[in-house]
């Protein structure tokens, strides 16, 4: 074991035993006398550790610290991939937050953040400096009308929104009934029930031009009924109606998107020649299509052949631009 183990392993047998001796801890950590006398030093002068010997119980355990006494913590243990993620996801979020409510707490988070992160032997900026996350897709957008929502929400009252469409270049005003916030693929959704369509719509938040709260009261979508509608398919922008597609990728690029997981219903195998047939649901194709198109010829759309169709629509557009 590692020293930042051993240190836990020290701070463990001093809280289950009342005293232990340095034969016990040298035992436990399976290492030489030198490097226990080492660990004991370095936990009592570098970390603080009130740790005391007793002749007469001829054992060290833990002493009540002095009133002033430096407080002791042990250096993190080192995280796996989706705990170092998490906090450098929130390290990096609390650093972009905008002036507000919140902006006095923001500090104290911070600071709380960096000792989670950091150690006696990784310093948190160094942490930092070593592991990136990086948001690629992420639309730079101030999101003005992000708190309003976000209160009409959960208020559970109706907006008045305007909304552009990117596809078509054109804007519509519609009255929604808000049903939940989505932070999909580092950009805000609205998940409404749009009473124009009569029906449950996704509305990306960065495209909402103006937005104003109205009296009244929303109407409630079950949840269920927002998961069959905005779940069933692939993506965010889903619907009821549900094809499945059937995908099928080259050996090589097999190695990568075997382990990708696109929708929680997918099912997948591959065949004799190490191709990777890949099935999985979807109603709208837009964001299907422009995932599939990423892997270039590494995939081939074997059904339907509506998707199909759609995807050498666009390998032919794309070509067309560099004839």
């Amino acid at each position: 074991m590692d020293r930042t183990e051993r240190f836990y392993k020290i701070e463990q047998l001093l809280h289950e035993r009342r005293f232990a001796s340095f034969e016990q801890i040298q035992d436990a950590l399976g290492v030489s006398r030198a490097t226990v006398k080492r660990d004991l030093q370095y936990l009592r002068d570098r970390l603080h550790a009130p740790i005391a010997y007793d002749r007469f119980n001829n054992g060290y355990h833990f002493e009540a610290p002095g009133r002033h006494a430096p407080r002791f913590e042990l250096p993190g243990l080192w995280f796996n991939s989706s705990e170092i993620h998490a906090l450098l996801t929130m390290q990096n979020l609390l650093e972009e937050v905008q002036p507000g409510l919140l902006g006095p707490h923001i500090a104290p988070l911070q600071t709380r953040l960096k000792s989670l992160l950091g150690s006696q032997e990784d310093a948190p900026e160094e942490i930092a400096r070593r592991i990136r996350i990086l948001h690629a897709a992420k639309r730079q957008s101030d999101l003005k009308w992000f708190e309003l929502i976000a209160s009409t929400l959960l208020k559970r009252r109706r907006l008045a929104i305007r909304h552009w469409s990117r596809a078509r270049d054109e804007e519509t005003e519609r009255e929604v009934s808000p049903q939940r916030l989505v932070y999909y693929r580092d950009n805000w959704y609205l998940d409404a029930w749009c009473h124009l369509r009569e029906e449950i719509r996704s509305f990306a938040v960065d495209a909402i031009r103006h937005a104003t709260p109205l009296e009244r009261r929303a109407k409630e979508v079950p949840k269920r009924d927002l998961d069959a509608t905005l779940g069933a398919g692939y993506g965010i922008f889903s619907g009821a109606k549900v094809q499945w597609a059937r995908l099928r990728f080259t050996p090589e690029s097999a190695r990568w998107v075997a382990t990708e997981q696109w929708h929680p219903q997918q099912k997948s195998v591959t065949d004799a020649a190490g191709h990777y047939l890949l099935e999985l649901p979807y109603s709208n194709p837009t964001e299907l299509v422009m995932d599939i198109l990423r892997h270039g010829s590494g995939v081939e759309v074997v059904a339907p052949k509506s998707l199909r169709d759609a995807v050498r629509r666009e390998l032919s557009t794309a070509l067309a631009a560099y004839a």
